[in-house]
């Protein structure tokens, strides 16, 4: 009798969460899909703003230098107030991380965006840079990690009702529910391959609206690709996918949208990069 019990409750919890995640569903008005979240964006904002310091802290806090810190957010902010992304309901932030192994950037639901130093080191042009914030930003305005964070409690349902089927009177479920919460942790959020490729295409977009030459997004790919030492990729590509077509994508997308060639008044921004960045970023330990 006990056992059926169980089964019911689970099966209410299973339909509950398939129910919950089907008919949340919110138009996005920049990319124009439909999408299934549950967050609203000022509840993305405060999600973001709590998981800050926490992104901070995993990579050593921010780098310590003002003057770097603030040519970080003003490109980020260029690239965001000189675009469409300017019309998306989230004030962005742009913060440069103090770890100098991890080659990597990330983005927050509600507009958080982090790039470390380790990878700050190995570009060498404002347009690069650019590309990178673009890319995450494209994150944000995809709505990929409410997405995911939906897709999640979807998850988070299904688990919890395995829990209760499976559960004996010690609570084993219970506890089988409350580790499955603690995996769930925005800041350990992987983006999958199709996000990755969208946000390619955002932030080619939002970079090139606002003035910046798109092969910096190329370039940014083969330095990555080219940095492995040891046979290994950087960490980049644990959480940003790298399927081998992606750069021949790139390409493709510059050449059909400049077939006459990349207008000559796109900057690179190479000469104001070596003046602000070069000088003032420490040496890797």
């Amino acid at each position: 009798m006990r056992a059926l019990i169980r089964l019911g409750i689970a099966l209410l919890l299973t339909l509950f969460g398939l129910v919950s995640y089907c008919s949340s569903t919110s138009q996005n008005p920049i990319t124009g899909e439909n999408q299934r979240v549950q967050l609203t964006p000022k509840e993305e904002v405060i999600l973001g703003l709590q998981a800050r310091s926490r992104m901070a802290a995993q990579h050593g806090g921010l780098y310590p230098d003002q003057a770097l810190q603030q040519y970080i957010d003003q490109v980020g902010t260029t690239v965001v107030q000189r675009s469409e992304a300017r019309n998306a309901p989230y004030p962005f932030e742009f913060h440069l991380l103090r770890d100098p192994q991890t080659v990597n950037a990330f983005a927050l639901p509600g507009g958080q965006i982090f790039i470390t130093a380790g990878l700050l080191r190995r570009l060498s042009s404002e347009a690069q840079l650019a590309s990178v914030l673009g890319h995450e930003v494209g994150h944000v305005i995809g709505r990929h990690g409410a997405e995911r964070l939906a897709k999640q409690q979807l998850g988070q349902a299904l688990v919890s009702a395995v829990g209760v089927a499976a559960s004996d009177d010690q609570g084993g479920g219970r506890q089988a529910a409350v580790l499955a919460q603690a995996v769930n942790q925005m800041v350990s959020l992987r983006y999958g391959r199709e996000d990755e490729l969208e946000s390619d295409r955002l932030g080619f977009r939002f970079m090139t609206e606002a003035g910046y030459n798109p092969k910096g997004i190329v370039e940014v790919m083969q330095i990555l690709a080219n940095a492995r030492p040891g046979g290994q990729s950087p960490e980049f590509f644990s959480t940003h996918p790298n399927p081998g077509n992606r750069i021949e994508r790139l390409q493709n997308l510059i050449s059909q949208t400049y077939p006459n060639g990349v207008p000559p008044q796109l900057e690179t921004g190479r000469e104001d990069f070596a003046q602000v960045v070069r000088p003032r970023l420490q040496p890797a330990n």
